[in-house]
C-alpha cells in the first residue's frame, strides 16, 4: 500500500494545500505542523513557479511572494527532510508544482531527492495524460505516486485516465484556475460516480472549495476534499502569525467532513 492510501483509510481526507516559501519556508512548516494537529489527512506542498497556469490570483501571488523571498527547489526538499526527521510530520506528503520545475531541476534528480527527503506523490497539472509517461516512469521508480487530475471536460477519457491512476485522482470541480468560489455548478456526484466506475483508487475533489459547508457536500461524492486558496489566503494574512489561524481553519473543515 502507498502511503497516500492511507490517508483514506479512516473516513473522508481532508487535504489543504499550502504555497511553500510564503511568507517563508519557517512558517510554510509550521503550518504544516499545525495542519496534521488540526486532522489533515495529507498536505499538498506548492513548490513556487513564476508561472503556475492552473492557479487564480491567491496562489499566483503567493507563489511570486515565496520566488521574491528566496524560495527554491532544494530549499523546500530540505524544508521536507526538516518535517519528516525533527518535526514529527507524519501523514503523507505530496508536491504540486509544474512541469518545467520538474525539467528544469531534471526529472530523475527531482524524483530521487523527492523520495529520498519523505515526499510520497507528485502533482503536474499543466501534464495531460497523453504525456504523462515521460514523468510517470520515473515517479514510480523512486516509489512516488503520479497523481491524475480528472476534469468535468474529461468525459470519454475519465476511465481511460482513472484505469492508470496511482495514489489518489484529484477531480477538479470547476472549470478555470483555482480560487474560491460562492457555488460549484459541475454536476459532482455524476463525475465522481464515473471515476469510481473506473478506478478503486481514492478520489478527492478540489478548486474552490473554501467554507465547512460546501466540503461536507463535496464529501458525500467524493473520498477527500481538497482546500487550497481559502488557506493560502490565511497565510497571505497573517504572515507569520498564520500558523495558529492556519490550524483553525483545517480543523473546522476536517471536523465538517468526518
Amino acid at each position: 500500500m502507498s502511503n497516500i492510501a492511507k490517508a483514506f483509510e479512516n473516513g473522508k481526507a481532508f487535504i489543504p494545500f499550502i504555497t511553500c516559501g510564503d511568507p517563508d519556508l519557517d512558517t510554510t512548516a509550521k503550518c504544516v505542523v499545525e495542519m496534521q494537529k488540526a486532522g489533515a489527512s495529507l498536505v499538498e506542498l506548492g513548490i513556487p513557479f513564476s508561472d503556475p497556469t492552473a492557479e487564480g490570483p491567491v496562489i499566483m501571488e503567493a507563489s511570486l511572494r515565496a520566488l521574491e523571498a528566496g524560495c527554491t527547489t532544494d530549499k523546500v526538499f530540505e524544508m521536507v527532510k526538516k518535517l519528516r526527521n525533527e518535526m514529527s510530520v507524519t501523514i503523507p506528503m505530496v508536491f504540486m508544482t509544474y512541469a518545467n520545475v520538474v525539467f528544469s531541476y531534471g526529472i530523475e534528480r527531482f524524483c530521487q531527492n523527492a523520495a529520498e527527503c519523505g515526499v510520497d506523490g507528485i502533482i503536474l497539472p499543466d501534464v495531460p495524460y497523453e504525456e504523462k509517461d515521460e514523468f510517470d516512469g520515473i515517479c514510480k521508480a523512486h516509489g512516488l505516486d503520479m497523481i491524475s487530475l480528472i476534469a468535468p471536460t474529461s468525459h470519454e477519457r475519465i476511465s481511460m485516465i482513472a484505469k492508470e491512476a496511482s495514489g489518489f485522482i484529484y477531480i477538479v470541480s470547476s472549470l478555470g484556475v483555482t480560487g474560491v468560489r460562492s457555488k460549484i455548478t459541475t454536476d459532482i456526484p455524476s463525475l465522481c460516480a464515473a471515476v469510481k466506475a473506473s478506478s478503486d483508487v481514492p478520489c478527492a475533489i478540489g478548486f474552490g472549495i473554501s467554507t465547512p459547508e460546501q466540503a461536507a457536500n463535496m464529501a458525500k461524492s467524493a473520498d477527500g476534499v481538497i482546500v487550497g486558496s481559502a488557506i493560502v489566503k490565511i497565510v497571505a494574512q497573517y504572515g507569520k502569525d498564520a500558523p495558529s489561524h492556519v490550524g483553525e481553519y483545517v480543523k473546522s473543515m476536517a471536523d465538517a467532513i468526518k
